[in-house]
């Protein structure tokens, strides 16, 4: 998953991490009405380092009654053992309540690392990070609550969609996006095909034949895996029938057209030579 397209689910439904925190991981948080994005700079002297991914500010009649820190980590990086402290602190002293830390890891080991409890040297302080890992972000399937929550339908659709859910998946968010901006919706729909394998593709076409696909990304992303799934098919009957395949024949495959992948397919149950079914002369 990228970094900036984690952030940007955040940034997009500033309540999606009070969410999560609450009904997947179980974390506490005080009676709120309303949350937004504020400033991701924890300090005075405002350093890279102490800058937040996401700070956002859960709301009681206009107030502040919590504000939440969403950490997106891809990687094990020591001097988060520091900077997480100090964000939540930070946070805490600006908006003069109570604060909380997120942490998105979809690795496992990058997880469990996150998971660990940080030990500040002041007795009873220990900062035990909350985090969101790969297998804890919920399946959804639903379409209303792709409509309701599409961002975490967009999320569940990065970590889950290369599996067996993928397509049940898909079949749920892209309709339910449809209704958003233009462009956002042109955003999720491009996140959402690109998470999906070759098998989940194909299962969604077999689920959605006949709907007809309101966008070009959509139709684009539904040709390319047809596309590529016709590609892979010939090869595998290419090498079935002549063996391994030289590099400028494989070349010229990958870069073929449907038209030509038929074509070929069609000469592959007659030819006796690679070159027959290429039409490559002798």
């Amino acid at each position: 998953m990228d970094h900036e397209i984690l952030v940007d689910l955040f940034k997009n439904r500033p309540s999606l991490a009070a969410e999560l925190l609450v009904e997947v991981l179980g974390v506490p948080l005080p009676p709120h009405s309303g949350a937004r994005t504020t400033s991701i700079d924890l300090t005075q002297i405002q350093p890279a380092e102490y800058r937040a991914d996401v700070v956002v500010l859960l709301l009681g009649d206009e107030l502040p009654v919590s504000v939440l820190i969403v950490e997106v980590q891809l990687a094990i990086d020591p001097r988060k053992r520091f900077t997480w402290p100090e964000y939540t602190m930070g946070a805490r002293a600006i908006h003069r309540c109570p604060a909380g830390l997120l942490v998105v890891a979809p690795d496992p080991d990058v997880a469990a690392w996150c998971a660990q409890p940080i030990e500040t040297g002041i007795p009873g302080f220990v900062l035990r990070p909350p985090v969101l890992g790969h297998e804890a972000v919920p399946i959804v399937t639903d379409t209303a609550e792709a409509a309701r929550r599409p961002e975490l339908g967009v999320l569940s659709a990065l970590a889950h969609g290369a599996g067996e859910q993928g397509a049940n998946i898909a079949a749920a968010v892209l309709p339910a996006i449809r209704a958003l901006d233009e462009d956002r919706a042109r955003f999720y729909g491009d996140l959402v095909l690109n998470s999906l394998d070759d098998t989940a593709r194909r299962a969604l076409e077999a689920m959605v034949k006949g709907y007809e696909y309101q966008s070009d990304f959509a139709k684009k992303y539904v040709a390319q895996g047809r596309h590529e799934g016709e590609r892979a098919i010939l090869l595998r009957q290419l090498r079935a029938r002549f063996g391994e395949l030289p590099e400028a024949a494989v070349a010229r495959i990958e870069a073929a057209e449907s038209a030509a992948l038929e074509l070929w397919a069609e000469r592959v149950l007659s030819a006796t030579t690679l070159a027959e079914v290429l039409d490559v002369p002798s």
